[in-house]
């Protein structure tokens, strides 16, 4: 004979609380008293209770799930250790407010209308975005779904429209290049990540706002943050300016595709050409030589969009969050 599954009502007998205290305390509010929450929290371990998200649902209209986007390839997903780190922390966060996290890929028109028709179908109580660019067609798409939304990152454009979290991308910058400098390196290049990216344009006005005039065309080369990306734009930017002592990249992994490239030409690091990058992800310990980069809070950061995005969720207004970078020193300076 199959056992009863355990209801709200046995928790509440097994706790000695009113059903009320009960729901109360599943459902995250404060006004309850600490006893009261720990023999709820107790009960509900003995009495295997688990609480029906569909009945949830229907009263509440809430799903008990987030989706984050990702407006990246597929493939980035794997290759970028930076987004892992970001998914780690949301998810956890969220399984502490007893909410899910769902992962969507929306790096093409495909993926953009699936993302699209997943908010308007009401399976998400909020949106956090990941990597999403300048003028992309899902924000206007997630405007329309009134899904509250939150950006790791800065979305370009829309800083006054969709509430962020983010590092301090300019800032971060100029430390780097700054840093290149006072090591004696006159003749600096960059590699940027995609223009319509805050990593992309933040971090080359940064760079730009340290040289000034100095800078010109040829100095700068623009990648795809992946390694092989890197690669090719350090190729390139040895091409049309040999010369170049130093180079700044804005991510670790690109940063990692330049060293090969400095080696397939005959450059040494930091003898030749010193390298800084981006991030201080496990890309930047792995390379040889070890990479001086920029820090980047990300854990921080992915826990403060959380915070938002919750924040939205109980009908609260927020600010966006800007968190300070670190320079870390290694030897390919």
């Amino acid at each position: 004979m199959a056992r009863k599954r355990p209801t709200i009502n046995d928790v509440a007998a097994a706790s000695g609380v009113s059903r009320g205290t009960v729901s109360r305390v599943l459902n995250g509010r404060t006004n309850v008293s600490l006893a009261a929450e720990l023999a709820v929290r107790r009960a509900v371990a003995e009495t295997g209770f688990v609480v029906n998200r569909a009945a949830r649902s229907l009263k509440t209209s809430r799903t008990g799930s987030v989706v984050m986007v990702l407006s990246e390839p597929q493939e980035r997903l794997f290759e970028d250790p930076n987004f892992s780190v970001l998914m780690r922390v949301a998810t956890n966060r969220l399984a502490e407010r007893d909410m899910s996290l769902v992962l969507m890929i929306a790096g093409d028109d495909g993926g953009r209308d699936r993302v699209a028709r997943y908010l308007r179908g009401g399976h998400a109580d909020g949106a956090l975005l990941i990597s999403t660019h300048a003028d992309d067609p899902l924000l206007e798409a997630i405007e329309r779904s009134h899904v509250p939304s939150v950006a790791c990152g800065v979305v370009l454009g829309q800083e006054r429209v969709v509430p962020y979290a983010a590092a301090d991308d300019r800032g971060g910058a100029r430390q780097a290049t700054s840093y290149l400098l006072e090591q004696g390196r006159k003749k600096i290049g960059m590699i940027t990540g995609p223009v319509d990216t805050p990593g992309g344009a933040l971090r080359m006005e940064g760079f730009t706002s340290v040289l000034g005039r100095r800078v010109t065309k040829r100095m700068v080369v623009h990648g795809d943050y992946t390694q092989a990306g890197g690669e090719k734009a350090m190729h390139e930017l040895l091409q049309q300016f040999p010369a170049l002592d130093a180079v700044f990249v804005a991510s670790d992994l690109m940063a990692a595709g330049a060293l090969q490239a400095l080696h397939a030409a005959g450059r040494s690091v930091p003898g030749d050409v010193a390298v800084a990058g981006f991030d201080d992800s496990a890309v930047a310990t792995a390379t040889n030589p070890m990479l001086t980069t920029i820090r980047q809070p990300l854990s921080e950061v992915a826990g403060e969009a959380v915070r938002l995005l919750l924040a939205l969720l109980n009908e609260q207004e927020v600010d966006s969050v800007v968190l300070p970078t670190e320079l870390i020193v290694r030897d390919s300076t």
